[in-house]
């Protein structure tokens, strides 16, 4: 309490200063220093350069027209008020230029005319350019509230898992595009779904956000992972065009060293046990959501055994697909294996990094990651194991166990 009232203090304090500090100055002291703050320092050296010139090589008057860059730079780069102090300047000393060389009135008049003019429309240019960066930061600040609470940042620890996810988007200035992601604890366990939109833009950005709330709806609602997927399924068949679709997975974690997916026409995500890399194919393909009425085809649930020290990557096709100057695409098993390590968040910057290095920079599609890591309890708790799927009509009664090996696929 006594730090609090003190800060209170200090800060009453620093306020009182500034005010003092104020009030000695005079009005026409405070207005340089306003002005001078918001003249730029660039076009005012132009100008004085161009006098330079003049004094050294007595050529001001073939130079005099050049003045105009100052004011014509200055209304890119600064407040009007600033344009405004350039072109004055200018002015004054292209005056002082022709007078010294002894110009024609009329002719000195025409340049002077003419580097108020580029002042003052340099001066209009400014504000105008000052009005639209206000409305556009306006829409920015909407855009990301919009985009924050669409993809809502993951924590470093969700339930049992180390978590981190990296997401980047191709359309400029964009938080999000067509990718989407969401980890989310519920009655059932963890619950996370990783999907990419077709298309680009604002239509992909709506049908994400339509996943996601059927998603975060349907997770905490439904015991079974496949009743999610259903619901998701049956959303996108009623909102979705004929040509629309997204593919996914959906997984989740009900038990201790069980973890459920369920792929529907998405990239399989990479299970990393020990040192080993190992792609989690879907054994049953299932198509993507949104189709599932064209092909017939039902998914199926896939159990993956994930115990302590494993870590699970899913990501989009942004990732996998991006290319180098050479054509090549980026190898992302590989990648993940030189810079794994225990701290998901330091694994995926590192991953990203190598990934913009290896297109030369900006990626040209959306790339989402997200990475899972079950931290080690005790010194040699790993189940070994490779993933198995179970069809619809051969899942486990209650009671018999979570976790498959291959010898209990193989029997």
């Amino acid at each position: 309490m006594s730090h609090a009232r003190q800060h209170g203090r200090d800060h009453r304090s620093v306020r009182q200063h500034k005010r003092g500090a104020g009030h000695t100055a005079s009005p026409r002291a405070r207005a340089v220093a306003h002005w001078a703050a918001g003249t730029p320092a660039l076009p005012v050296l132009i100008v004085f350069l161009i006098v330079f010139v003049d004094l050294v090589g007595g050529t001001g008057r073939v130079w005099l027209p050049l003045l105009a860059v100052g004011p014509a730079l200055a209304a890119a780069t600064s407040r009007p008020a600033g344009v405004l102090g350039v072109g004055l300047l200018a002015t004054v000393l292209g005056a002082g230029i022709g007078v010294r060389h002894g110009m024609p009135a009329s002719e000195l008049a025409v340049v002077l005319c003419a580097l108020a003019t580029v002042a003052l429309a340099g001066t209009l240019a400014s504000a105008l350019r000052e009005r639209r960066e206000r409305v556009l930061a306006a829409v920015r600040s909407v855009a990301e509230t919009a985009q924050h609470a669409l993809l809502t940042p993951v924590p470093e620890t969700v339930g049992p898992f180390q978590t981190a996810v990296h997401y980047s988007a191709a359309a400029a200035e964009a938080r999000i595009g067509g990718d989407l992601y969401a980890l989310i604890p519920t009655p059932h366990g963890v619950r996370m779904i990783v999907g990419d939109v077709r298309g680009k833009g604002l239509p992909a950005v709506g049908t994400a956000a339509l996943v996601l709330g059927v998603f975060r709806e349907a997770a905490h609602d439904e015991p079974d992972l496949l009743d999610v997927v259903c619901r998701i399924e049956r959303s996108l068949a009623r909102n979705l065009g004929h040509d629309d679709f997204v593919t996914a997975v959906v997984a989740g974690y009900p038990e201790p060293g069980r973890l459920e997916m369920v792929n529907c026409g998405h990239a399989p995500p990479l299970l990393v046990r020990g040192a080993e890399v190992i792609p989690v194919d879907p054994v049953s393909p299932a198509p993507p959501l949104g189709l599932r009425a064209l092909s017939g085809e039902s998914p199926g649930l896939q159990v993956v055994s994930f115990t302590e020290g494993d870590q699970l990557l899913f990501y989009t096709d942004g990732v996998t697909e991006a290319r180098d100057a050479g054509r090549e695409f980026y190898p992302l098993a590989e990648g993940l294996a030189r810079h794994l390590c225990d701290e998901p968040a330091r694994t995926l910057a590192a991953l990203h990094q190598e990934l913009l290095d290896h297109v030369g920079g900006r990626l040209h599609d959306d790339a989402a990651l997200l990475l899972l890591r079950k931290p080690a309890a005790t010194a040699g708790a790993a189940d070994a194991g490779s993933p198995v799927v179970l069809p619809l009509t051969a899942r486990p009664e209650p009671g018999a166990g979570g976790t498959f090996d291959d010898r209990e696929g193989a029997a």
